[in-house]
Formats: structure tokens, C-alpha cells, sequence
């Protein structure tokens, strides 16, 4: 991953591009490379470390997405809704 596509991560989703440290930006970020490493491991099927790796951002984006919802559920539901999540 790049730090343009970092820093456009989080301007999107956080106040700014130094928010690195926001609940929603974190969730973004997850997402992407959640996304990237789905995308590698449909080609490298026996990587079975990546996907370890790829339980547990899942499982860090699954409480990082419960503690949204426990503070501001309008929050949750626009997150949910623009990176396209189910729930």
C-alpha cells in the first residue's frame, strides 16, 4: 500500500489526512487491505499465513465497527453503507 492511497484513505474518512487515528478511518483502512489481501489469496491459495493475517484485520474491523455502533449508530450506518459492508 502506498502512502498516497493511505493519505486519500484517510481524508475521505477521517477530519483529515493526519487522522490516522479515528475509528472510522481505521475501519477504511482495514477494508481496503481486507479487500487486497481476499484479492491475493483467490491466486495463492496456500498462503496460509496471509490468511491468518486476514482473520485477525477481519476480527479487528468487526470491534472497531461494534465500538461505532455502540457510540453513534448514524455513524455505523453511513460507514456500513459507503464501503459497502453487510450487516
Amino acid at each position: 500500500m502506498t502512502i498516497e492511497k493511505k493519505k486519500e484513505i484517510f481524508q475521505t474518512y477521517g477530519t483529515s489526512v493526519y487522522d490516522t487515528g479515528s475509528s472510522k478511518a481505521q475501519v477504511a483502512l482495514f477494508t481496503y487491505r481486507i479487500n487486497h489481501l481476499n484479492n491475493h489469496l483467490k491466486n495463492n491459495k496456500k498462503d496460509f499465513n496471509t490468511e491468518r493475517a486476514l482473520v485477525k484485520m477481519v476480527g479487528k474491523r468487526k470491534k472497531l465497527l461494534k465500538y461505532i455502533e455502540k457510540h453513534d449508530i448514524n455513524n455505523y450506518k453511513n460507514i456500513i453503507k459507503h464501503l459497502g459492508l453487510r450487516k
